[in-house]
């Protein structure tokens, strides 16, 4: 229970990640609002955490306001802001990608995460007692190294660091007791990857390669990134701001060598 009496809100967070966080979150006893597409899986993790749902897209500029008042008007305050909303279909390289694609990427995200730390402080700045809040930005370890297949994916993700050290450095020197950081997975063992892998023409070789890719020899699980947010949202991390959290089992960490 180290979020109690927390509000948290995370983006996309109707599957994946962003379904085990607000999982999470719930079980540290933080009171979680969520945002997504999905209306149905949304009920059924509604149901299973005591979350509450509003359909949104974290694109959407306008739909902030009403979001962020029904945050206000419901919560009182807001704590955590996990940015997790994210896409990397039409992705292609840089031959190929077609400007719909790209501008559609960024859009979601880049831009989608920027708006909700923009909302996000202006809510934290806002709590009975005086600004506090901690940020968190889903990136990925293709935000460290970049994929030749995939420039939109690959340059958004890298964008996120620097938005959130911009953030971070932005806030401390504003005298606002709120954080920003970066996390940074590798593959991590979702729904839509085991269904990559079952449609795969050699399920056991496309998992073993999957695996192959962190040095630990497997995935992570959406468990174990939801408890990295878990702990940059505590308290526990008052003094960590501007960092970014690689979680990837040994992927970026060097050079196995021959």
């Amino acid at each position: 229970m180290r979020l109690q009496g927390k509000v948290a809100l995370v983006t996309g967070g109707t599957s994946g990640i962003g379904a085990a966080t607000v999982r999470r979150l719930a079980a540290e006893g933080a009171q979680v609002m969520f945002t997504g597409r999905n209306a149905a899986a949304a009920e059924a993790l509604c149901a299973a955490t005591g979350a509450r749902f509003r359909a949104h897209a974290v694109e959407d500029a306008p739909g902030w306001a009403d979001l962020s008042r029904d945050i206000e008007h419901s919560f009182g305050r807001l704590d955590i802001a996990f940015a997790n909303a994210g896409i990397e279909g039409g992705d292609t390289d840089i031959e190929k990608i077609g400007l719909q694609a790209w501008s559609k990427i960024v859009e979601v995200n880049l831009t989608g995460p920027m708006l909700t730390a923009q909302h996000a402080i202006a809510l934290m700045k806002r709590n009975p007692g005086g600004s506090r809040g901690s940020i968190i930005l889903n990136s990925s370890m293709n935000g460290i190294l970049a994929l030749g297949g995939n420039v939109g994916y690959s340059t958004t993700k890298g964008g996120l660091r620097l938005l959130a050290k911009s953030i971070a450095m932005h806030c401390a020197n504003q005298g606002l007791n709120i954080r920003c950081n970066s996390i940074h997975p590798g593959v991590v063992e979702t729904q839509l990857i085991k269904t990559a892998i079952a449609g795969a023409p050699d399920p056991a070789l496309a998992r073993k390669t999957l695996e192959g890719l962190a040095p630990m020899k497997r995935m992570a699980t959406m468990e174990e990134i939801a408890g990295l947010v878990v702990y940059l949202s505590s308290d526990e991390a008052a003094f960590v701001t501007g960092a970014e959290y690689v979680i990837d089992g040994g992927s970026t960490a060097g050079m196995n060598g021959v």
